[in-house]
Parts: structure tokens; sequence; C-alpha cells
């Protein structure tokens, strides 16, 4: 940790692992020209720092997703969200390597975002500005900083995560030692633009929505931030499996007071709820559009220039049946290194979801190289 009053990294007594923690990072000075002022990252850690600093793992979450990535020490620690992958005796061990998982600033969970207050003491709201996946970076090179993690052993992240983790690469070369890039691509597709923009619009034409103001009103855009998940989930999964789990039969026949209801809308319905109940309408908008704006290419060149400055090792996993971020976009990113790399291929049937769910595939590959 660092010294609040010096930014200088010191000792600190041993806290317990996976706990939500602070840092005051300072002002950003954002890809769109705005500085996001007072800037603070919500964090967790797992494991000891060593004395040679030499075994730091960053963990970059997805979409809504957050810092939690596995259980933590204390008793009433929750489960984590990559428990497969990280813990004793997993392919990411915390008796053997320091993990790091920061919340992206836009978020919901302890970094700044619009449900932030701001200097005039009130909430950001519809005035937070445009932040991307770059400007998520720079922001975390500073928790790195006052964490005294001058080189990461490995930036490690499935699907927006995996954005980070790229940008980590390439913005910061000399202090990525291996970059995993899972379940992604180096740019955003038309097509994934496309979807993003429906979940958008979602929201935003929620009554409830109010413009982005809706704090301290009494009423949140619920239906438009869970018909915003219904379209997300959908393409997360894939539609082997949803007919497989779930058919074409109705789970509710039609009455005459009500129409027929299907087996797949139930599950939906579900994804929908339990994302209303945990996240923030506008925290999904500002974390879509950094993901509906990453290009790793952006004033960089092409994406093999854009490459050319790594000096990270690369491992690029997809998913056989993932239909937002193919396998195609995973080989075109692998080739475009100065030494391509092969693609490793995970087996799933649950889609894009398959980097979350499939962690015994993935502990076998990971633990065969960048934690070897």
């Amino acid at each position: 940790m660092a010294s609040a009053a010096t930014g200088v990294p010191v000792r600190e007594p041993l806290v317990a692992d996976g706990v939500l923690r602070f840092l005051d990072v300072g002002d950003v000075r954002l890809e769109s020209g705005f500085t996001l002022p007072d800037v603070t990252l919500g964090f967790e850690t797992w494991g000891t720092l060593n004395s040679a600093g030499s075994n730091a793992v960053l963990i970059e979450h997805a979409l809504t997703a957050d810092s939690h990535v596995a259980t933590g020490t204390s008793r009433d620690s929750a489960t984590g969200w990559w428990d497969g992958l990280v813990g004793p005796g997993k392919a990411i061990d915390p008796s053997r390597w320091f993990i790091v998982a920061a919340n992206m600033i836009g978020g919901c969970y302890g970094s700044t975002g619009p449900g932030s207050t701001a200097a005039d003491g009130r909430p950001w709201g519809s005035r937070f500005p445009e932040v991307s996946i770059r400007d998520s970076v720079v922001a975390e090179t500073r928790l790195a900083d006052l964490l005294g993690v001058s080189r990461w052993h490995a930036v490690v992240g499935g699907s927006m995560g995996a954005m980070r983790a790229l940008e980590w690469s390439v913005l910061e070369p000399s202090r990525v030692g291996h970059v995993v890039v899972l379940a992604s691509s180096a740019y955003s597709t038309a097509e994934q633009i496309g979807w993003a923009q429906a979940q958008l619009l979602a929201i935003r034409q929620d009554p409830s929505f109010q413009g982005g103001d809706y704090y301290q009103t009494g009423r949140t855009p619920d239906a438009g931030l869970g018909l915003a998940r219904r379209i997300a989930h959908i393409t997360y999964r894939c539609e082997s499996e949803l007919s497989a789990r779930f058919g074409n039969e109705a789970q509710q026949p039609p009455r005459s007071d009500a129409p027929s209801r299907f087996q797949v809308e139930s599950y939906l319905d579900h994804q929908a709820g339990k994302l209303v109940a945990r996240f923030d309408a506008n925290s999904y908008i500002a974390l879509t559009q950094a993901l509906m704006g990453h290009d790793v290419r952006r004033g960089r060149g092409t994406l093999r220039e854009a490459l050319g400055s790594t000096e990270a090792q690369a491992t690029v996993i997809a998913v056989d049946s993932d239909r937002l971020y193919p396998a195609a976009l995973s080989a075109e990113l692998a080739a475009a290194w100065a030494d391509p790399v092969d693609v490793h291929t995970i087996r799933s049937a649950a889609g894009h979801d398959g980097f979350l769910l499939e962690t015994d595939q993935l502990g076998a590959i990971l633990g065969g190289s960048v934690f070897a």
C-alpha cells in the first residue's frame, strides 16, 4: 500500500484476502480530453507481494462483474466469480502470487462512476464523462504504483477484462510479462456494437431513466436495465445450449386472461432480476460504451503495428461456441503479434460464458504455461 500523504509505497499490516479497499489515484485525463477529478479505485488483493515485486498478477473483470474474483480469507467472504481458477491449490494460487483485481472506473463497485458524488455534492449522473478501456488502464497504472508493483508477472482477463489486459500490454509494455486474452478481440465489431446499442436504448427509453439523473428521485430504470440484460444474456449463451435446456414448449399454455409463457422467458427474467438487484443503470451505460469503443489499433496504425510495442508473452484463448466473440477474432489477434501465437480453444456448450464456467480447461492451459 501507499502513504496517503506521500503516495510512496509503504509496508502495512496484513489485510484479509478478498476484502474491498479503496485508493485515491488522483485526477485522470481521459481520452476525450475531460479530466476526471479525484478518482478512486475500489480493489481487492490476495496473497503477498514478494520483496522482488516479481509475483504480481492483475485480473481484469468483465462488463458487470467486479473485483471479487475469489473467495477471501475472512469468515464471511462471499464466493468469488472465478473461484475455480483463483485460490489455494488452483492455477492462480495466492500462496505463490500477489493477485490484484480492480473495479473499472465508470462502474458501481467502489471505483468512481456515475453514482459517485461530484465536487458540487450531487451524483455525477448524466454529467459523468465517457470513459474508455484505455482510460481504465491509465487509472490502474496509478494503483499499481501505489501498491508497489513495478511489473506484473501477468495481466489476465476475459471478455471486456481481456480488452483491458491487451491495453495494458500495449500501453505499458515494460510492465507486463504475460498477457492473457480470453474470449475477446482486438476491437469491437459492427455486430457487437449493434447488440450493445440495443441494450443502451432499452435503458435510455425507460421513463424512469430521466436522462440519467434518477438518483434520489425514488425511481430507477429497472425495466430498461432488465431488458438490456435479457438482450445481452442471449449473446452470452449459444443457440444449441438454450434449445437443449429449454426447447420451445410453453411453461404456461395460453389462457383467456394471459398469453402463453415459455421456459426460456422465465430464465431470462431471472437473469434480468439478478442484475437489476445489484447493478446501476448508468454504470451499465458507461461500461458498455467503453466496450463499444474498444480498438487497440486506435492511433497506433494497423493491428500488427499496434502490437509491435508489446513485450509480453501472449496467451490467446477462444471458446468454441462463443457467438459474441467468435474464435475467428481470436485467430486474427493471435496472428498479428510479431511472433504469432497459437490460439488455445476451450470446448464448451455454454457460449461466451464458457470463459467463466470452464475453469478446469482454463486452469490446465494457464497452469501449464503462464503460471507453471
